[in-house]
Formats: structure tokens, C-alpha cells, sequence
């Protein structure tokens, strides 16, 4: 029983958009970014939990694994209970980042899954050619120019990068399997094809515990009288005026370049394909 003056104060951490460095600086989930946040939103109240909203097509699969790692950590050090609230989208990276909860819930239009390794990218040798562009490069090392999009597309390249996927993948699906042991239903081949899902079909499959939102659950949870406590992203403070300072220098130095505009652009292009890809 909480006492009659108090009211169970649940910390809620939000993580939107996409994963790692495929977005530009002050919208990217990183490990090092969160880091605080994190920290805070287990450190701030007595309530046995911590709620966490994420929105999120996915991204960098190594940021996704640190980022998972580190709640995790703050959790079994604080001794507290993870719940994870999918909202739009929580696929691929997102999902992964999903699976750090202890129970995990969405909202019924929410998409779920897309437990899979993509690599995309754009072939340019034609067209150099019909301009009448010669590429020079010059390498130590036989594969330093591996994938290379002025280059006519090599076997042994593509062989290589799927090997590359296959194993990202194979530890994208343990850590599924461990974190959602004796919960999952579907088969492998269905589950972890790189599919996505509504909430519904994604219960049915074992990839949530249910169908609700933050406020629904905290509230049969813990009661009527809980609050709900936001913790900042990097929203304001220091620590934002500092990427957004280091941000500015960035694009200074690119500007130097020639680079700021097309770097911000191709970067800004990215990231709206990887929200398309959900029909968001």
C-alpha cells in the first residue's frame, strides 16, 4: 500500500525516431545520447517500475543492442519492473530496443516486428558511364573498395555483406528468443523473415503480452492516483544545447566542404524512407 499523502510516481522514458547515425544528429537514438535519461528515469522515484514509450522504424543494430543492454543493466541494479508502450511503429532496431521490457504492449493499430537485417543503397557505374565519368580509385588492400556504387555490382561483394546480415541476424533473433522465452508461438521462419505486424497478429505471435496504453496499464497497475513522470530526451538543458552546438559545427565544417546542404539532405531522405517503409 502506497501511503494516504503519496502517490505512486512512475518515470516514463519516450524514445522516438530512428536508431544510431542513419538520422541526423539531434534526432538519433544512441547509446551515449540516452545514457542519462536512462539513468534518471530509474533513479527518480520509489515506484517499482519504469514505463518506456517507443516509436521507432529502427536503425543502427548495434546502438539498438547498447541502448537494450543499458536499461537492462539500470533495471536488475535498481531492482525494478520495465514496461515497454509501442506506439506508431516499433520495428526492426525499435522492436529490438522493445524486447528490454518485461512485459511490452501496443496500441491496436500499432505495426510490431520486422525482426531482419536490410542493407539498401543505389548503383551509379551506368550512369558515370553514359556521362563519360572514369573512376579512379586506388586501394591497399583487395577488398577496400568492397560495394563500391560506381562499380558494377560484384558476386563475391554481395556474398560477403549477406554473411555480414546473417550474422547480425542470428543475434538479432537470440536475444528475441532469450528476452520472450516460453512466450513466443509462431515459427521461426514466420517470425523472423523480417515480417511486421498489427499489435494483434503480433500477440498472437508472442512479441507482446497485450494490447494497451501507458496510462491504461500504469493505472490498473499501480492505481487511479499514479502520476506519470516524464523524463527529457535531450529536449533542453545543457546536454541538448550541446549537440545542437555541436550539430552547428558539424554543418559549419561540411559547409567548408560543399557538403552541408547534400549531407543534410540525403541524411533528412533516409531516415523519411525508413518511417515509409510502415506507411508512416
Amino acid at each position: 500500500m502506497w501511503p494516504m499523502k503519496s502517490r505512486p510516481t512512475v518515470p516514463v522514458l519516450r524514445l522516438c525516431g530512428p536508431i544510431g547515425t542513419a538520422a541526423p544528429m539531434q534526432s538519433a537514438l544512441t547509446s551515449t545520447l540516452l545514457a542519462g535519461p536512462i539513468e534518471k528515469a530509474f533513479t527518480i522515484s520509489r515506484c517499482p517500475a519504469v514505463a518506456i514509450a517507443i516509436n521507432s522504424p529502427g536503425g543502427s543494430p548495434v546502438q539498438s543492442n547498447l541502448i537494450l543492454k543499458r536499461i537492462r543493466q539500470m533495471a536488475e541494479e535498481k531492482k525494478k519492473k520495465v514496461y515497454v508502450f509501442c506506439e506508431d511503429v516499433a520495428a526492426s532496431g525499435g522492436y529490438f530496443i522493445a524486447i528490454a521490457g518485461d512485459e511490452i504492449y501496443a496500441d491496436v493499430s500499432s505495426i510490431i516486428g520486422s525482426i531482419g537485417v536490410i542493407a539498401a543503397g543505389f548503383g551509379f557505374d551506368k550512369a558515370i558511364k553514359k556521362l563519360g565519368i572514369e573512376r579512379r580509385v586506388y586501394t591497399a588492400g583487395l577488398n577496400k573498395s568492397i560495394l563500391d556504387p560506381f562499380k558494377p555490382e560484384c558476386p563475391s561483394d554481395v556474398e560477403h555483406i549477406k554473411k555480414i546480415q546473417e550474422d547480425i541476424h542470428d543475434t538479432f533473433i537470440g536475444i528475441v528468443k532469450d528476452r520472450r522465452a516460453g512466450k513466443l508461438k509462431g515459427i521461426d521462419s514466420e517470425l523472423f523473415s523480417g515480417a511486421f505486424w498489427t499489435a494483434p497478429r503480433a500477440l498472437e505471435f508472442g512479441l507482446i503480452d497485450g494490447i494497451s496504453d501507458i496510462r491504461s496499464k500504469m493505472r490498473e497497475v499501480y492505481g487511479d492516483k499514479v502520476r506519470l513522470k516524464h523524463i527529457p530526451v535531450c529536449s533542453s538543458g545543457l546536454l541538448s544545447r550541446l549537440y545542437r552546438r555541436s550539430d552547428s559545427v558539424i554543418e559549419e565544417s561540411c559547409a567548408l566542404m560543399g557538403g552541408s546542404l547534400s549531407d543534410k539532405f540525403l541524411s533528412t531522405f533516409e531516415t523519411r524512407l525508413m518511417w515509409s517503409r510502415f506507411g508512416l
